[in-house]
């Protein structure tokens, strides 16, 4: 990996999944504008239904139809995330979009879980320096996420796959599978 200035924008390499300087006063700025919009789609209440659709379509970069996404949600920027309709987050969802974040439709995300697309250098200088990359994650249609799933950076998940509660995903999940565990694994077919 190459950890040097090309002429690009830090905000060009970052969403090129190029390695960029993470504490970039233009991604900061970035980074201000969804935390607070962030902060205010957390302080509103299920009552505010309208409310909450307009700030989710400002925060984020693309809402289906009938998106419930419980309070509170985390993003870095917001603008790398779509979601598909009919889509369900509860409580607490942490979707670190330094990269593209892809949810498909008719997807249940149990409490709690974690979407993280950003990647460290192993190397102790580059790391210091503030140098990271990131890699897109990708959840099929009619996925569930049990509570406290992790999905770990340039994941991919196929549709109808089931992710037991509180598994670690490093690896792409085929579809049409339950999987569990740390690392995740499948351990068998959804049934038809």
């Amino acid at each position: 990996m190459t950890y040097a200035d090309d002429g690009r924008t830090n905000r060009e390499r970052m969403l090129a999944g190029d390695p960029y300087i993470a504490d970039d006063p233009e991604l900061e700025e970035l980074s201000h504008r969804a935390r607070d919009l962030a902060d205010s789609y957390n302080r509103t209440t299920p009552r505010q239904a309208p409310l909450r659709r307009r700030i989710l379509e400002g925060l984020l970069g693309e809402v289906g139809e009938d998106v419930v996404l419980q309070p509170p949600l985390y993003v870095d920027y917001g603008s790398n995330i779509r979601i598909g309709s009919r889509t369900f987050a509860n409580y607490g969802l942490t979707a670190l979009d330094v990269a593209a974040i892809t949810i498909g439709e008719d997807v249940q995300i149990g409490p709690h879980v974690q979407l993280l697309t950003p990647t460290h250098p192993v190397e102790a200088g580059p790391r210091r320096d503030k140098w990271e990359s990131a890699l897109p994650i990708t959840i099929g249609d009619n996925v569930w996420l049990g509570g406290g799933a992790i999905v770990c950076p340039g994941v991919t998940i196929g549709e109808n796959t089931v992710v037991g509660a509180g598994a670690v995903v490093t690896r792409d999940l085929p579809a049409n599978v339950v999987a569990v565990g740390n690392p995740a694994r499948a351990v068998r077919d959804v049934p038809a």
